[in-house]
């Protein structure tokens, strides 16, 4: 998302289902589909959801990442899987090879130096992009790296979409890249290469097992109405580069798939879940909150911790790693 000045860092509330809660820094955005207290299904998979770190040399931005990442670490019950959802750097859109090269060299030194015992999967985000702003970036289109082959090298994926093996869990992950080309600029959406794709993975994968999507832009969500003065023209106008424009199209597929329970966005550095024809859309805030400057509205710097069901119910919750170092 574009950079907004912080609202400052009294305001602790999340928009979600559930209320903030303010002990120890910890804040639950909700839970899902839940059997009742005693009856509750095995989980069978715990995920840990960081999005939006825009690790940058300034701002404390190595220091904040590095910091999330302890805080993982340090979980009593920590996550089988870590999920990077995107912006993992503060911006390759607009940037020079030079400034783009530093925020790259600073997000490996500090995840190598983290030394995570667990696997780590990502998918791409708009900012992880290098110059598709040429005026900005001062490219031709042509250099090594250029779009998004720089970040798919960086987070060690196999394609800019692809689908995760989760073996023993009864459990699929399909990872989404949101991120299309439109002018200099950018709009949320599969392409066609990708939709059709998706309809085939969806087609083969057995209806026994249930499905998890990641993307870095939200497919649907409820704060992208509330980010900005989106209803200043006397109607609601969400942009097409905050929230996927082909929802429509994508929940029309999810409807033919029932086994699809839950979509994981990023972007919007807000926290919220919607819950729409069975499939629960969660937007799991910011690890940079609003981009190492405080919190962002109100979303304060954190990740989420996901849960998978054996029945297919899905518990996400939003969690604060306590980070107050500013420069």
């Amino acid at each position: 998302m574009t950079d907004r000045s912080s609202a400052g860092l009294s305001r602790r509330d999340v928009f979600g289902v559930v209320a903030a809660t303010a002990a120890a820094g910890v804040v639950s955005a909700g839970c899902v589909s839940a059997a009742e207290p005693g009856s509750r299904p095995r989980r069978r998979l715990r995920l840990a959801h960081l999005t939006d770190i825009h690790v940058q040399p300034e701002r404390g931005a190595e220091a904040g990442f590095a910091a999330a990442l302890e805080h993982v670490r340090s979980l009593e019950d920590p996550p089988d899987l870590v999920l990077f959802g995107g912006d993992c750097i503060m911006d390759g859109f607009s940037q020079t090879r030079d400034r783009v090269d530093a925020q790259w060299r600073l997000w490996r030194r500090t995840l190598e130096a983290a030394a995570l015992p667990m696997p780590t999967v990502a998918c791409l985000g708009n900012h992880d992009v290098w110059g598709w702003d040429r005026s900005g970036s001062g490219t031709s289109g042509d250099e090594p790296g250029w779009g998004k082959a720089r970040a798919i090298e960086e987070l060690r994926m196999p394609g800019r979409f692809h689908r995760h093996e989760l073996p023993g869990t009864g459990w699929m992950m399909l990872v989404l890249d949101s991120t299309q080309p439109r002018g200099d600029g950018y709009v949320a959406r599969l392409d066609e290469e990708q939709f059709a794709w998706l309809q085939a993975e969806l087609e083969a994968i057995g209806p026994e097992q249930h499905v998890l999507m990641l993307s870095h832009i939200p497919i649907l969500a409820a704060c992208t109405f509330l980010d900005g003065d989106n209803e200043e023209s006397g109607d609601w106008r969400v942009p097409g580069a905050w929230m996927h424009i082909d929802a429509r199209r994508i929940k029309d597929l999810f409807r033919r798939h029932p086994n699809v329970r839950a979509c994981l966005s990023g972007h919007v550095h807000l926290v919220d879940q919607v819950l729409y024809n069975g499939v629960r859309y969660c937007c799991n805030g910011a690890v940079s909150g609003a981009w190492w400057g405080g919190d962002r509205d109100e979303c304060d710097e954190g990740y989420a911790i996901v849960d998978l069901f054996e029945d297919g119910s899905v518990e996400n919750r939003y969690v604060g790693f306590g980070w107050a170092v500013r420069e």
